[in-house]
């Protein structure tokens, strides 16, 4: 049933075609440098869930999906606290979470992180607890991002040249890297390839603020 329901989801947001991005809630940021398909961003703080698995680029996301998915759409604990004349805490599973973009998917320790970011709306002290161990809650701090856009079909070939790409460019324009590629994707499996938003996203600081050791 739960994998029908995934399908169905799927299938309506790609029928949802081109805006489906725009109907969608985003990370948000301000762009503070564009460059053809190259820009810097400031993120604000924002709050992640995320589960780690084995396999390959392309095969990672899918395998992640459904763990993060059944999270948002209610395999979750929120605490609800009753009036102070019962004073006991109330139970309720199955809080839905809204579907936001991008999909994240981060390599660490020969594994991938795939991430889906939360509503705005909720902090770490709000979101429900996962009932699934391996789908984890992180605060992510405002962060300075330097990302390229791109669309067609979700390859290990696409990511890594782009990658690539980014890296380069991030170096010519005086920035140093402070964390890993993250591959960023805004739309569902069944999209049009033409259509589809794909970025890669790292994280950077510029060099004049790094300190050189004494």
């Amino acid at each position: 049933m739960r994998k029908f329901i995934r399908n169905t989801f799927l299938l309506v947001a790609m029928l949802i075609g081109g805006v489906e991005a725009m109907a969608i809630e985003e990370a948000k940021y301000a762009v503070v440098l564009k460059e053809d398909n190259f820009e810097i961003r400031d993120y604000e703080p924002y709050v992640l869930a995320e589960t780690v698995v084995e396999g390959d680029l392309e095969n990672a996301g899918n395998e992640a999906f459904s763990s993060l998915f059944d999270y948002i759409s209610g395999n979750n604990q929120s605490q609800e606290k009753v009036a102070m004349t019962a004073p006991v805490s109330q139970e309720a599973a199955g809080e839905k979470i809204d579907m936001t973009a991008p999909v994240g998917q981060q390599r660490r320790d020969k594994k991938w992180v795939v991430s889906f970011i939360m509503p705005a709306s909720y902090t770490m002290a709000t979101l429900p607890k996962p009932l699934d161990p391996n789908v984890t809650l992180r605060q992510v701090p405002a962060t300075r991002i330097a990302a390229v856009r791109y669309s067609g079909f979700w390859s290990e070939e696409g990511y890594l040249s782009n990658k690539n790409a980014l890296q380069s460019w991030i170096k010519k324009k005086k920035f140093v890297a402070t964390g890993e590629p993250n591959w960023a994707r805004y739309n569902a499996p069944f999209s049009l390839w033409f259509l589809r938003r794909n970025e890669v996203l790292i994280p950077i600081m510029h060099v004049a603020d790094t300190k050189v050791p004494q």
